[in-house]
């Protein structure tokens, strides 16, 4: 995610043009095409790998704080005006839904405007990232196969192949992806793949004072992901694309894309 597709409350005209599009005949298609599940054609947790990680993401814990932006800053060496991971904020009115994500939630949110804050139903905070899809727009459309998928499920991006023509940030329906400013090449969340190696969490989910982010192995039954994972709770963004991501969210508002 680049810093230009931040919209917070300083910025009018795009609050003015959510509230416009996520309200009326909008919120409705919204609706038909939101829900559980995913492509008929993709079992999870059954992959003939030995591993196969997932992350997912509890939106009622989560609070909106930032932790998780700052954290994965560090860890990853993200340059400025650019976020491998960011968090939304929906407010969700009788008029629309209004969405801000002020530098990425760097350093969490401020509160809103009365008027909104008189007409709220709903507030929730919502974390994203690359989904690290199974059938990922990504790797189909890089001209030189520097995006490629792990046998585990991580989408990784040869940075020595890479030739920053920048069709994979417009084929990621996640808007996940960006062109890095100091190399110049594509990039996007790794759910820090050289931790994860030596077998720690990515750093995100470490520094999240509130458990809202968890990831860890589908073919471990001890595991939390697995556990949460069975409860069949869960949704995933836009599942419309068939791009059988491996982010998976819990409690998740409809009205969320």
């Amino acid at each position: 995610m680049t810093e230009n597709t931040d919209f917070g409350p300083e910025s009018d005209s795009r609050r003015e043009f959510l509230m416009h599009l996520l309200s009326g005949a909008a919120t409705a298609t919204v609706l038909m095409v939101y829900g559980p599940g995913v492509s008929a054609k993709h079992t999870y947790g059954h992959s003939d790998s030995e591993h196969e990680f997932a992350f997912v993401i509890n939106i009622s814990n989560c609070i909106g704080c930032g932790a998780c932006v700052r954290a994965c800053k560090r860890e990853n060496s993200v340059p400025s005006g650019v976020f491998k991971t960011w968090v939304e904020r929906y407010i969700i009115t009788d008029e629309g839904v209004y969405v801000d994500s002020p530098k990425g939630a760097l350093e969490g949110f401020q509160k809103v405007n009365a008027e909104i804050r008189a007409s709220a139903k709903l507030s929730r905070s919502v974390p994203k990232m690359c989904n690290h899809c199974a059938n990922p727009p990504c790797v189909q459309v890089c001209p030189v196969g520097a995006t490629f998928r792990t046998r585990e499920g991580f989408v990784l991006i040869d940075h020595e192949h890479c030739i920053g023509c920048g069709y994979c940030v417009q084929a990621c329906p996640y808007g996940a992806r960006f062109i890095n400013p100091e190399i110049k090449k594509a990039d996007k969340c790794t759910w820090c793949y050289h931790r994860v190696k030596k077998g720690k969490l990515p750093a995100c989910v470490v520094a999240c004072p509130n458990k809202a982010r968890f990831f860890g192995d589908l073919k471990d039954p001890e595991s939390e992901v697995t556990k949460i994972f069975q409860e069949d709770k869960w949704m995933t963004l836009r599942p419309e694309m068939n791009t059988d991501p491996y982010c998976f969210y819990v409690g998740l508002p409809r009205e969320v894309r």
